[in-house]
């Protein structure tokens, strides 16, 4: 019998391979931006989970902190660990996009420049997963950058708004200002709906490892134990 998460991958692989077919074949070129305009089918869904996953960190680490159940703490290490992922394509996408368009690789632009605070502050929440005293101290450290770290969520998605710099207005989501031809369009959406079931696939998948993690150690501490009784 096949199971639930072979099914989930199986359907995320003909989702990718619908997208990239509406990207590169169905969706037309954009006159003014060329080729490249393409690029905006994968950076967009790609930042858009990037800014979820650091609300889902937060999320995980304030129920964490309010309940003590470890598996809230679980979640929001899976969080950032597939938020880190989908934040480094943002940059990298994003990077993609404006080289042909600014003619530079990198601009100190308002929405790029809190992108990157966001990248590294998933990274900053790792290292401290890594190197924190072990345990419940090391996590609920974990959980206050998580809890702060979510403020730059809604700076990042205002930020073309609150500045009016180079970076395009939105042309999806709440308060978009652009619009999107009907092709463009639902290309996009199918691109939304691949990156966010395959990060949702992902993240349940470092949560199980996480879990097997946990449960691993809690189990060589009591064999531990039983010996030294």
């Amino acid at each position: 019998m096949i199971s639930l998460r072979t099914t989930w991958l199986a359907a995320n692989a003909v989702l990718m391979a619908v997208s990239l077919w509406m990207i590169f074949l169905w969706a037309p070129t954009d006159a003014n931006l060329g080729t490249v305009q393409r690029a905006l089918y994968f950076h967009v869904p790609v930042s858009i989970i990037a800014i979820c996953a650091i609300i889902l960190v937060a999320i995980g680490s304030v129920v964490f902190l309010a309940t003590g159940r470890q598996k809230w703490d679980w979640f929001a290490y899976a969080s950032a660990e597939t938020g880190v992922l989908m934040g480094g394509l943002a940059l990298v996408t994003g990077a993609i996009w404006g080289r042909p368009i600014w003619n530079v690789w990198w601009t100190w632009d308002a929405k790029l420049t809190t992108t990157l605070i966001l990248w590294f502050i998933f990274v900053g929440y790792l290292m401290l997963r890594a190197y924190a005293p072990p345990g419940a101290q090391g996590a609920r450290l974990a959980a206050v950058v998580g809890i702060i770290g979510a403020i730059d969520a809604p700076i990042i998605y205002y930020a073309a708004d609150l500045w009016r710099t180079t970076h395009p207005q939105r042309v999806a989501g709440p308060g978009a200002e652009g619009s999107l031809e009907s092709e463009m369009a639902l290309t996009l959406v199918v691109s939304m709906i691949t990156v966010a079931s395959t990060y949702a696939y992902v993240l349940l998948e470092r949560y199980r490892v996480r879990r097997s993690e946990a449960e691993l150690i809690e189990l060589s501490q009591k064999v531990r134990a039983t010996v030294a009784a």
